[in-house]
């Protein structure tokens, strides 16, 4: 069924969330920008990143569209190599992985394992579809050696998550549900630089993350009141926090990407950051592939964004980058058969079994 004009329902929603996009990463450049001017702080991290997300978002959208399987096992293939090197290529002693490039090597294992079950969904032969279910849990396994104890906690949640897909009614309740638990563990970190939880919850989260961490949350709170529209300037947490004074500069940031554009961007770029990630989950929603392929993305962007609300993982650019490229693999529209989830549960089984 068409529309008056020619275009099909499912066309016309996608036009929406491209477009949404388009409007989304542009405010956040353009807002960097404008902070920037008017604190004299330095935006290029900011348009970096903006730039890698819809870089990856654009490859992902073509590379999904022709590769619907191998595109996304190349890029959990991709991810677990960047994983296991990251030692070796980032900056940093030898012996012992500087704690933000940690979080950014979770962050890629969490990519990784959500890849290969989008690309083990995607796949129709059984054999192929095993073996990029295994791909997914040796990238699990080699996150409780690689990276910290949260990484292999997210990467075993997409995973379940991925499998727990079929049985979810609607797309659109799991997304939510993905959506809310970014939104509490926002809240949960809040509330900790405010000191608002009790005494025994924030001693116990504060022994988690590290007195140092806590910290720099209480600094970007304390900025950001003292400029709640546009903060103190992109790229200047380090130069007014007294806690960063104390820290390497790679590691002079907040350590939370909400509390971070709180403070350098105010409460408006605090609001774009959310929308980038609603804007993502709206996609997912949209996007005609089949549910089991959107609610794996979506627990894959959370993980993400789980880390990045109590790390700095959203200043790697293979993090940013690699992001978008999830979310447009899963968004894309494959040139070859894909059978829709309106479709008969019979004739959805009969079609995997082919």
């Amino acid at each position: 069924m068409t529309s008056r004009t020619g275009a099909s329902p499912d066309s016309e929603r996608r036009d929406i969330s491209d477009a949404a996009g388009v409007v989304v990463l542009g405010a956040c450049a353009t807002w960097s920008l404008v902070t920037a001017a008017v604190h004299g702080g330095r935006p290029e991290g900011v348009l970096l990143a903006v730039l890698a997300v819809a870089a990856g978002y654009a490859a992902g959208r073509i590379c999904g569209a022709l590769l619907p399987v191998a595109a996304p096992g190349t890029l959990a293939l991709a991810g677990l190599g960047l994983a296991v090197a990251a030692p070796h290529t980032l900056p940093g002693p030898r012996t012992a992985t500087p704690p933000g490039h940690l979080g950014a090597v979770a962050a890629l294992l969490v990519l990784a394992t959500g890849a290969a079950c989008c690309a083990a969904w995607a796949a129709r032969p059984r054999p192929l579809r095993l073996a990029l279910g295994s791909l997914a849990v040796v990238i699990t396994v080699a996150a409780a050696v690689l990276g910290p104890f949260a990484g292999f906690v997210l990467c075993t949640a997409v995973l379940l998550c991925s499998l727990a897909a079929g049985h979810v009614p609607r797309r659109g309740v799991g997304l939510a549900g993905q959506g809310l638990i970014a939104a509490l563990l926002t809240g949960t970190v809040w509330a900790v630089a405010e000191g608002r939880l009790p005494t025994g919850s924030a001693d116990a989260l504060e022994g988690q993350v590290g007195g140092h961490r806590v910290g720099l949350w209480r600094d970007a709170l304390l900025l950001s009141r003292r400029d709640p529209v546009t903060g103190v300037g992109p790229g200047r947490f380090g130069e007014l926090s007294p806690t960063a004074a104390q820290s390497l500069p790679a590691e002079a940031r907040p350590h939370s990407a909400p509390l971070q554009q709180a403070a350098e961007q105010g409460v408006v770029g605090m609001v774009l950051l959310a929308a980038v990630f609603c804007w993502m989950l709206y996609a997912l929603w949209r996007t005609p592939r089949p549910t089991f392929v959107a609610l794996t993305a979506g627990a894959a962007l959370t993980g993400v964004a789980a880390l990045a609300t109590v790390g700095n993982v959203l200043s790697f650019t293979t993090v940013t980058a690699g992001a978008g490229l999830l979310a447009g693999l899963a968004t894309a529209r494959p040139f070859v058969h894909e059978t829709p989830d309106t479709a008969p549960p019979r004739a959805r089984l009969q079609s995997e079994q082919r």
